[in-house]
């Protein structure tokens, strides 16, 4: 039933994108505005799907469109700021959200937490390169918008696995999904 559910929430996206493109709107934008309103409507079944479905059958293909726009030798080129904004930004980000909300709520474990972190700190690529172009940035602006979101995600998925390591090393705080 997973697998069905996965399915048309990928077609549905797709066929949001196609339209989105024939009326020159932002993808992303659409989707986000058609699935809130979708969700807001009474009696719509709740959608629920493993987060290894989306780590492994959904991000994969959106990183790799966008990486395909990218080119190595400007990715080498710009790798300082590339480096700086997509993991150190992204790895303070991820542990000070983690922190506040640790202050927040203080019986989330640390593990969950920096969970929290993790998925809150990296931008959006696919959107962030969308507008990017939208705007007309120069080229090398956005070979470091590309890298750094691609970078940051590799960054946000290792925090997340950290997590998955600290949990089993404290198996007393929440169970690993």
């Amino acid at each position: 039933m997973e697998n069905l559910t996965l399915v048309g929430v990928l077609a549905g996206s797709l066929g949001l994108t196609a339209l989105a493109r024939r009326y020159n709107v932002s993808a992303p934008l659409l989707i986000v505005v058609v699935a809130l309103g979708v969700a807001l409507i009474p009696g719509v079944p709740r959608i629920e799907l493993k987060p290894e479905l989306i780590l492994t059958v959904v991000l994969p293909p959106l990183l790799y469109s966008t990486s395909l726009d990218s080119s190595l030798t400007h990715f080498r080129a710009n790798l300082r700021p590339i480096i700086g904004l997509g993991v150190v930004v992204g790895v303070v980000t991820a542990v000070v959200v983690a922190f506040v909300v640790h202050l927040l709520l203080p019986d989330l474990p640390w593990a969950s937490a920096l969970v929290l972190g993790a998925v809150v700190a990296p931008p959006d690529a696919v959107t962030a390169v969308a507008i990017g172009r939208k705007l007309g940035l120069p080229r090398g602006i956005m070979t470091v918008l590309t890298g750094e979101s691609l970078v940051n995600d590799a960054a946000a998925l290792t925090l997340y696995k950290v997590r998955r390591l600290c949990l089993r090393v404290d198996p007393g705080s929440i169970p690993v999904p």
